[in-house]
């Protein structure tokens, strides 16, 4: 199973980010452009929390709030989990299960490197059991 290190390798897209006084109908026009699900928000450079469509469902949309004068602070989630480049797929699978998410940074010695999707970790797992079909079958043939 491959390591989430090996995973950012083959992602070429930078990382979306978004500072925390911004609006939130900044961050949705982010969204749109990235064609994304989900923004990290910094504060002076430093990993804040991330802003996803969920977040601006419940947060904003359901409360009523306005998406033009709402700062990305008010309505981001600031509580994360994170995963390192040495972790694996499997590793970040289940975490994201557990926590009901669907996006994680990946953060090296408290670094910000990366971000990965639920999306990312399906598509890897996938690779990874079509190969193991595949040695089975040559085995099976062999």
């Amino acid at each position: 199973m491959k390591t989430i290190a090996q995973v950012l390798e083959g992602k070429t897209a930078p990382i979306a980010t978004i500072e925390a006084d911004s609006t939130v109908l900044d961050a949705l026009r982010l969204l749109a452009e990235r064609g994304i699900g989900a923004v990290l928000v910094t504060d002076a450079g430093v990993l804040a929390g991330i802003f996803s469509e969920r977040d601006y469902a419940r947060r904003v949309v359901l409360e009523g709030r306005s998406s033009s004068s709402t700062k990305i602070r008010e309505v981001m989630t600031s509580k994360l989990v994170h995963v390192t480049p040495a972790n694996t797929v499997d590793d970040a699978m289940q975490l994201m299960t557990d926590k009901r998410i669907r996006h994680l940074p990946v953060l090296d010695d408290g670094r910000l490197v990366g971000v990965i999707s639920i999306g990312d970790m399906v598509k890897e797992t996938i690779a990874y059991q079509q190969f193991l079909i595949m040695q089975l079958e040559s085995y099976i043939t062999s």
